[in-house]
C-alpha cells in the first residue's frame, strides 16, 4: 500500500464522520470544505439553496468595497443614524439616541461584520443597491447567492424574498477573497482583516484558542449558517456550512463537531511526513 493509498483512507475516514454528524441533525444540512493546499474538498449536499440570515452580509461588504474603489464614495464619508434608519435583531446602533450617532460607512461595515448590526447593514444595503450587489454576484459567476431583502423584513421573507446561496457558492466567494482575486490584493485583504475580527460562533468554538479564522455566522428561526477562512498554520482551509429546518441546538452542536473534525484532519496533514509520520513544526523549518 502507498503513503497515496494511506492518506485516501484517512480522508474516507473523515468524511465518514462529517457524514455520520450531519446524519444526527434533524434539519437540512449541507456543508463544503477546501483544503487550500491540495485543493481536495469535501462535499455533502453543497449545491443545496439554504438561506442565509447575516451570512449574506459578506457579499454586502464586498459590494462597499467595490464600490468604494470605483469612487461612489468614500469609506470614510458619515452618514448620521436616524430614527427611521433602526432596525431591531442583532447590533447596537437600534439603542442608540436618534439622530445623534453618525459613523462613517467604515464603521458601518465594521459593524455589520463584527456584531452583526442590522441597522449598520441595511444603511449599507440602502447604500449600494440590491440589484448592484446580485449584479455582482452575476459577474463573478455565482447564480445560487442572491441578497433579496434587506434584514428583519419578515413580509419580505413570508413573501419568499429570502436571501440565499450554497455551501459550494460559499466556499468560491472565500476563495476568491483568499486569493487576492475580488478587484485586487490590497481590498481583499482590507475585506479578511474585518471578517477575522475575533467573533464568538459555532466553528469558532470547534478550534483551539488564538486561531486565527476569517469568518461571518448566520442564524434566523430555524436557519443557522456560517462561512469561514480557517488559518491554520500550513494548512489554511475553507469551511461553510448552511442549515435549513433546524431543530433546537442541533446546528451548533453540529457546527462544533464538524469543526472539532476538521481541524484535527487537517492538522495531522499539517505536520505529517508523506509517510504519516509527525515531525515538530521546528524541525520542519
Amino acid at each position: 500500500m502507498t503513503s497515496l493509498e494511506h492518506m485516501q483512507l484517512i480522508r474516507t475516514k473523515t468524511e465518514t464522520q462529517l457524514q455520520e454528524i450531519i446524519s444526527h441533525t434533524r434539519g437540512a444540512m449541507g456543508i463544503s470544505v477546501l483544503d487550500l493546499t491540495s485543493n481536495d474538498r469535501f462535499d455533502i449536499n453543497a449545491e443545496m439553496v439554504f438561506p442565509q440570515a447575516s451570512a449574506i452580509k459578506i457579499p454586502v461588504l464586498m459590494e462597499v468595497y467595490k464600490q468604494a474603489h470605483a469612487g461612489k464614495f468614500s469609506l470614510t464619508d458619515t452618514r448620521r443614524i436616524e430614527k427611521q434608519d433602526k432596525t431591531s435583531g442583532s447590533g447596537i446602533l437600534f439603542e442608540l439616541g436618534d439622530g445623534t450617532v453618525q459613523m462613517t460607512i467604515h464603521d458601518l461595515c465594521i459593524l455589520m461584520i463584527l456584531i452583526s448590526d442590522n441597522t449598520a447593514t441595511n444603511l449599507l444595503i440602502d447604500l449600494v443597491g440590491i440589484t448592484n450587489v446580485n449584479q455582482t454576484l452575476n459577474s463573478l459567476g455565482f447564480e445560487q447567492t442572491r441578497l433579496q431583502r434587506r434584514m428583519m423584513d419578515a413580509a419580505a421573507s413570508l413573501r419568499g424574498d429570502e436571501n440565499l446561496s450554497t455551501p459550494a457558492e460559499g466556499v468560491r466567494i472565500l476563495e476568491l477573497l483568499h486569493k487576492g482575486e475580488f478587484i485586487n490584493r490590497s481590498i481583499c485583504d482590507d475585506i479578511l482583516a474585518i471578517l477575522k475580527k475575533p467573533k464568538p460562533t459555532n466553528l469558532t468554538a470547534g478550534l483551539p484558542d488564538g486561531t486565527v479564522v476569517a469568518t461571518k455566522p448566520g442564524n434566523i428561526s430555524g436557519v443557522a449558517t456560517e462561512w469561514a477562512i480557517v488559518y491554520l498554520k500550513d494548512r489554511p482551509y475553507i469551511v461553510v456550512i448552511m442549515e435549513n429546518y433546524g431543530v433546537e441546538h442541533d446546528a451548533p452542536d453540529a457546527m462544533k463537531a464538524i469543526s472539532q473534525t476538521l481541524h484535527e484532519y487537517f492538522a495531522r496533514l499539517s505536520r505529517a511526513t508523506k509517510y504519516g509520520a509527525y515531525v515538530a513544526p521546528s524541525v520542519q523549518r
